[in-house]
């Protein structure tokens, strides 16, 4: 391996590894298993109970930052310090609530001397579930149709054109599957004040769910593409299993939409496949998935591949993967000290 990679010292955010997973720590183990034991992974962290803060063998230090809400001046500011203290080479980010400054940020951080490989703001809006519908239409790709939602009155409108059920989206995250009006009411409570408004009313689609992880060039075309098909979803709607599958439609969809976004950076298709055969996109996620670690069993580090061409590598597009790997997620209790809980919560390192 070129020396250029011996010693890369890489900030990850995403550190939650809970029923609903960010996709840090699988982002982190992928470039362990790349670039070896000289990675120094340092971990951005927005609370003190993020489980990746204490799995020290993989995160050696972590820093907490400040909210996406709080802005971009603050969020330079804290990264400013700790490039000071570790000199980052590069920088990915793992939330979708987050990218907005991130982006806007990424010319300042790239003249600090910090990489990152992320897509425009006009791209993060194309494929904004407010927007998704308009950009399949105009592209030609199946989308399901939907209602944005300001207020609970609006469902009525929602409830009479899809009937039931129907999926109940929040803006960043989430998504329930509704039976009746009382519990689109509630779904709609619950995620406006999570994320706020627009909630997105979706029609529901019955068929097979799966997942693509892509990794876009920014110039139209992907580096990777690998689709798993999911086994086990959990009551979040997350993927707690899967196998991956491989299906020329699949790859010629995530091409389609690459060429029409001109996509720079990591992305996450859900697809449903339904009775027709019809592959209906029901979110394009802005980032790596929770599960991008099957990418690299598969045969194809999409992590990796991310950081050799934030550093401005080129890297040959993969052309094939395994099919039929299988992952399996699951719970461990990880044993820390109190103290280690405090010095994050008090000083915001670790």
């Amino acid at each position: 391996m070129a020396n250029q990679y011996a010693n890369l010292c890489i900030a990850v955010t995403g550190l939650n590894a809970n029923d609903n997973p960010g996709p840090g720590m699988a982002v982190i183990r992928s470039l362990k298993e790349s670039f070896g034991d000289g990675l120094r992974i340092i971990g951005l962290s927005y609370e003190s109970l993020e489980p990746g803060i204490y799995l020290r063998h993989h995160v050696n230090k972590t820093y907490l930052i400040p909210y996406p809400t709080e802005g971009t001046a603050a969020l330079l500011e804290r990264l400013a310090y700790i490039h000071q203290q570790e000199n980052l080479d590069l920088i990915i980010p793992n939330f979708d609530s987050e990218l907005f400054n991130f982006i806007k940020i990424a010319s300042q951080l790239k003249q600090m001397g910090i990489a990152s490989y992320l897509p425009s703001h006009q791209q993060l809006a194309l494929r904004d579930k407010v927007n998704l519908k308009d950009f399949g239409d105009q592209h030609g790709l199946y989308v399901p149709a939907d209602h944005k939602l300001y207020h609970a009155d609006d469902l009525k409108k929602a409830a009479d054109e899809f009937n039931f059920p129907m999926v109940i989206k929040g803006k960043f995250y989430e998504a329930y599957v509704v039976y009746s009006i009382d519990q689109a009411i509630k779904a709609f409570h619950q995620l406006n004040a999570a994320w706020g408004v627009p909630v997105i009313a979706q029609q529901y689609i019955k068929g097979t769910e799966i997942n693509i992880a892509a990794l876009g060039n920014g110039t139209g075309g992907n580096t990777s593409i690998v689709a798993m098909r999911k086994l086990y979803i959990t009551d979040k709607g997350k993927a707690w299993a899967g196998v991956t599958i491989k299906d020329d439609k699949l790859i010629t969809l995530a091409n389609n939409f690459a060429k029409a976004t001109n996509w720079k950076g990591g992305y996450e298709m859900e697809i449903m496949n339904d009775a027709e055969g019809h592959l209906y996109i029901l979110e394009v996620n802005p980032r790596f998935p929770a599960w991008v670690y099957l990418t690299v069993a598969a045969g194809q580090n999409q992590p990796e591949a991310l950081v050799k061409m934030a550093l401005g590598n080129p890297v040959e597009p993969y052309d094939d993967y395994q099919a039929g790997k299988l992952f399996v997620r699951y719970s461990w209790d990880h044993i820390a000290d109190i103290s280690d809980f405090q010095q994050i919560s008090v000083f915001g390192e670790l």
